[in-house]
Formats: C-alpha cells, sequence, structure tokens
C-alpha cells in the first residue's frame, strides 16, 4: 500500500486498517481547514468525524482521475458552510474590538504568535459569508491553487476572485478600525 490510490483500493473492499491510513494521511488537513473556518476546535472535530464518516460511506463514488486530496477537502468545506449557515451569525461586541484593539497595536503586531494572529483572522472573518470565508480559508490561508480551489467549491475563477476580494476589503475596513495601517 505505497500510495493513496492502492489504499483507495483496499478502503473500497472494505479494509479497515487501509481506512485508518486513509484518516491518519488526511485527518490534518480536514482539522485545518475546519478549524480555520470555523474558528472552534471541538466544531472542527465533529467536522472532521462527519468527512470521514461521508468518505467512507460515499467512497464507491470518488472519481479516480481526481485528487483525493480535492474530493475529501470538498466534503470537509461544504460541512463546514452547513454548520456556519446553522450558526447565528453574530459580529463581535464592541469589547471584543476594544480588547483586539489593546492586544494588538502597531509595536507589537510583530511579535503575534501566529495562534493569536489566527484568533485575530478569525474574528475579522466572522461577517464575511460561508462562500467566502471559505475562499479566503483555501486561497490565504491554506495556500491552495486557483484550479483545486475552483474544483473543492464549484466556482469559477471569478465568483472565487470576486469573494475573495470581498473578504479581504472586509477584513482591511475592520483591521484599520483596530488602528492598522491607512
Amino acid at each position: 500500500m505505497d500510495n493513496i490510490s492502492d489504499i483507495i483500493g483496499k478502503c473500497r473492499s472494505g479494509d479497515r486498517q487501509a481506512f485508518r491510513l486513509l484518516v491518519k494521511n488526511f485527518h490534518r488537513l480536514v482539522f485545518t481547514i475546519a478549524l480555520k473556518m470555523l474558528a472552534s476546535e471541538d466544531l472542527a472535530k465533529d467536522i472532521v468525524q462527519e468527512t470521514f464518516i461521508r468518505v467512507w460511506q460515499n467512497l464507491d463514488s470518488y472519481d479516480d482521475s481526481r485528487k483525493f486530496s480535492t474530493w475529501i477537502c470538498t466534503i470537509a468545506s461544504r460541512l463546514c458552510i452547513d454548520e456556519l449557515d446553522k450558526q447565528k451569525r453574530t459580529a463581535p461586541m464592541p469589547d471584543d474590538e476594544r480588547f483586539l484593539a489593546e492586544l494588538v497595536d502597531a509595536d507589537t503586531q510583530h511579535q503575534l504568535e501566529n495562534k493569536e494572529w489566527a484568533r485575530l483572522v478569525n474574528v475579522m472573518a466572522q461577517d464575511l459569508s460561508p462562500k467566502q470565508q471559505l475562499v479566503f480559508t483555501l486561497v490565504q490561508l491554506q495556500e491552495m491553487e486557483s484550479t483545486e480551489v475552483q474544483e473543492i467549491t464549484g466556482m469559477d475563477a471569478d465568483r472565487i476572485k470576486k469573494n475573495l476580494y470581498v473578504a479581504r476589503q472586509t477584513i482591511r475596513e475592520r483591521l484599520i478600525r483596530l488602528g492598522y495601517g491607512k
């Protein structure tokens, strides 16, 4: 079982050991996307579980001509969008923004750890639509190629660009309100 095709073939035959390998190989990718989109470790863990349940149930429908990572990211991102749609979308309270402004000023910005910066970006992204948040996560945070983002989202290049533009503008405006840049 050297490559992913062999693992998938064994999974399709009902080999649970092979499926464990599949989970091991793709767990981190799915968790990272879910965590960045949902900003909740618990929700991200739930999405990971549901993603792999759906993978197991739908492995026969997987098209071997596609990259497996793209297929699994598509499943995970759609589950994240569904979760975002379920949540009541509330903007952060002014106190949240005040706290972030105190946390991040011009002198300390470069000293923030990645984890703190990710939290800030997640707060900034709360006003985005689920699709804008998905595109922003895949392009900016996961650094995926445009063709893969198109496959995962089902959007054409123009829609991706528009969603990304709106996401960046929204985040930029909120950062300016917090005292970043001009």
